[in-house]
């Protein structure tokens, strides 16, 4: 099994430096004793109620690719606090990531109030799935009541008149999206891998492939 450590303390003190070094030196302590072979450790200087952190955006990078499976951090406050630590919580859950503490010398035990308020997430955010696809569906019908016709963008004929469909990583928009990312940086992404879409592009993109996940 592959493990991300993640070290953090909340200011910049010097005597913080010496945490970082302890967080990490028993973090690489549970890592041996459960024989997990760690492939990074993070640390950082910062807020756990900011989510929007270096370290984090890069441990979700490991998990979203598959290329980590377990997190190992000193305690769950280490990881964040109030609703960027739930925030985060519910994230690594769906990527499936198991959390190993030193306060539980292993897997991490989420606590009864926490576990209530993950699964109100959870439940939120199917509904809101499901109530987003309805309107894209109500309003792909519509149009194709109105005379569009869905086939003539969803694929490239050579035949057919106009511009080329656009080709660029669908996976990497999803990927993108997954973290959070809006259209608009997912466009200025895929721009620097040299793709040159729109933002609404994107967009569409994006639309047409919940349609098409949906319709499984």
């Amino acid at each position: 099994m592959r493990a991300i450590l993640y070290c953090r303390v909340s200011t910049n003190k010097d005597e913080q430096t010496t945490s970082l070094k302890r967080q990490e030196e028993e973090l690489l302590q549970l890592a041996k004793i459960h024989q997990l072979e760690v492939v990074n450790v993070i640390s950082e200087r910062a807020s756990g109620y900011e989510i929007e952190r270096d370290g984090i955006l890069e441990l979700l990078d490991y998990f979203s690719s598959k290329r980590a499976d377990i997190l190992l951090i000193q305690d769950e406050t280490r990881l964040g606090r109030g609703n960027a630590k739930i925030a985060l919580l519910h994230q690594l859950n769906k990527y499936g990531v198991q959390i190993y503490t030193i306060s539980h010398q292993g897997e991490m035990q989420v606590s009864e109030s926490d576990s209530m308020v993950l699964q109100i997430v959870s439940i939120v955010e199917e509904y809101q799935r499901k109530l987003h696809n309805i309107k894209i569906k109500r309003g792909m019908k519509k149009a194709v009541s109105n005379g569009f016709r869905p086939e003539k963008n969803l694929s490239n004929i050579r035949e057919a008149p106009g511009r080329e469909r656009k080709q660029f990583p669908l996976k990497e928009v999803i990927r993108l999206k997954e973290l959070g990312f809006s259209f608009k940086d997912i466009a200025l992404n895929l721009k620097g891998m040299g793709h040159d879409v729109s933002k609404a592009t994107v967009h569409r993109r994006y639309q047409e492939y919940l349609l098409e996940k949906e319709d499984k």
